[in-house]
């Protein structure tokens, strides 16, 4: 241990560690759990940086749209920024650190100072957590994107980074990893407007590390959605594997994988959502694409499309499984009447469209299945956006063509399976080893896997979290002994 070399660091009061651990709560006591089980790989500081994804948990309630995701073993400082810049929107994943600057309590603050919680722009003992951030651009307003990335310095190492604030410009070896075909277009504007290059990722590879990283680490990430009703889905990480990704972007891609790093482009098709905003905005003049999807919600499909009860006078065609109601022409009704476009609701035209495009999907992902014996279909992609009669459709065109014995599965992060991807291509973070059980042992959501909302302890500041439980490890070394820093392991 070195010996103390400013007059302020020499000692460590040690009734003042006693005070200060005496007044924390029984459940500020049992946030230490957060800390790693011993023999759990942490990633310490070094010359590089390591993201550390064990124990990775979705923070937020059920409910909650593209929510964060909570990193509670992550020690080092990384500032990883990743994008995915389709030709409708960009996806963006960032990290944060979350740093608390508000805290100005001067004993916790001589205690952390004591302990070496600040050295330079390094720390001298790891500071555990972090979190992941999910934000979407339409790609016409990529100017958008650049000034929110501007905005939070995340080129640079983000508004938590040490250096921050600073007028200093990037590196002129400043890199981002982005996937996508507008990783290409647009490397020139992010060199412009940024200072930074854009590392380019393969656009498969990245779609299928984001989503093996989803169903290996994030517990509440799967889930099946039928008839309105919402059901999380355990994955047994031993029975994984193989399983078909449908990716509906503007255009569909369907990838059977086999493993990490080992899958196959099987299908896909041009009409996805790409499809639906191009047709939805012509026929509606709906200028985004989530304001097509609401006017969705208040539609009737039944005044456009021909149903099979339209042919038969009502009745069913129930010798081949056709009801009443089943779909026998998408738009088909609109041929026998004299009608104009504008003599039809807009919300009618948006629902009308939505289910075609979602029937034809969930039809051709389960003949692909089925060609390759596959049980598991996963819908990934920011077609879906977590919108109910989009699952819906989808779900019961799988389950009707394969008479029940397949179901389509979605995901939480459906949107950002390429940008996860290119993040976690900053390096090779040991998804392979990642103990998933440990998520369940070490940080319980207490939650049903059938709605509900999240219960336990709340996620507050994790650096005090990690602060508290420094010192409770801590007290047996720091007796008698006179510290500058070290490391907490």
């Amino acid at each position: 241990m070195a010996s103390p070399t400013t007059k302020d660091h020499s000692h460590i009061d040690i009734n003042d560690i006693n005070e200060e651990t005496q007044q924390l709560s029984e459940k500020d006591i049992v946030e230490k759990d957060m800390a790693p089980l011993p023999g759990s790989s942490i990633h310490r500081s070094s010359s590089r940086p390591q993201l550390d994804v064990s124990g990775a948990a979705i923070q937020g309630n059920f409910e909650e749209k593209d929510p964060t995701i909570l990193l509670p073993n992550q020690s080092d400082d990384i500032s990883h920024l990743a994008l995915d810049i389709g030709g409708s929107l960009i996806k963006l994943v960032y990290f944060s650190r979350h740093a608390d600057r508000q805290k100005d309590d001067r004993r916790k603050r001589k205690i952390k100072e004591g302990l070496g919680v600040s050295n330079g722009t390094r720390r001298s003992y790891p500071i555990l957590g972090g979190r992941l951030h999910f934000v979407k651009f339409e790609t016409s307003k990529i100017n958008e994107c650049l000034d929110f990335i501007s905005s939070k310095q995340l080129h640079c190492g983000g508004i938590d980074s040490p250096r921050w604030p600073s007028d200093a410009p990037p590196s002129e070896n400043a890199v981002i990893k982005a996937t996508g075909g507008g990783a290409y277009k647009f490397a020139d504007l992010f060199k412009e407007k940024l200072g930074v290059s854009i590392e380019k990722e393969d656009e498969m590879n990245c779609l299928v590390s984001g989503a093996n990283f989803l169903l290996k680490a994030i517990r509440h990430e799967a889930f099946t959605h039928m008839e309105g009703h919402k059901e999380f889905v355990q994955i047994d990480q031993n029975d994984l594997f193989p399983y078909l990704l449908v990716n509906i972007g503007s255009g569909v891609s369907m990838i059977k994988v086999d493993g990490d790093g080992q899958f196959q482009r099987v299908s896909g098709t041009n009409v996805g959502g790409g499809t639906y905003w191009g047709l939805g905005r012509l026929l509606t003049k709906c200028k985004s694409f989530d304001e097509l999807l609401e006017l969705s919600q208040r539609g009737d499909n039944r005044t456009i499309d021909m149903l099979v009860g339209d042919i038969y006078g009502g009745m069913d065609y129930s010798k081949i499984g056709l009801s009443a109601s089943t779909i026998a022409s998408s738009f088909g009704k609109t041929i026998s009447e004299n009608k104009e476009l504008e003599d039809y609701k807009p919300e009618d035209i948006s629902l009308s469209l939505l289910r075609m495009i979602s029937y034809n999907i969930g039809q051709i992902a389960y003949l692909n299945a089925l060609r390759f014996g596959l049980k598991r279909i996963f819908f990934g992609g920011f077609f879906i956006r977590g919108h109910a009669y989009t699952m819906d459709t989808i779900s019961f065109a799988v389950q009707f063509w394969s008479n029940g014995d397949a179901q389509a599965m979605f995901l939480r992060h459906e949107g950002f399976l390429g940008a996860l991807g290119a993040f976690m291509s900053y390096e090779t973070h040991g998804l392979d080893d990642l103990l998933v059980h440990q998520l369940v042992e070490r940080f319980p959501m207490g939650a049903p896997y059938i709605g509900g909302n999240v219960h336990g302890p709340p996620l507050g500041d994790l650096n005090e979290k990690a602060s508290i439980t420094l010192v409770l490890n801590s007290r047996a070394l720091c007796i008698g002994l006179n510290l500058t820093s070290f490391w907490y392991a």
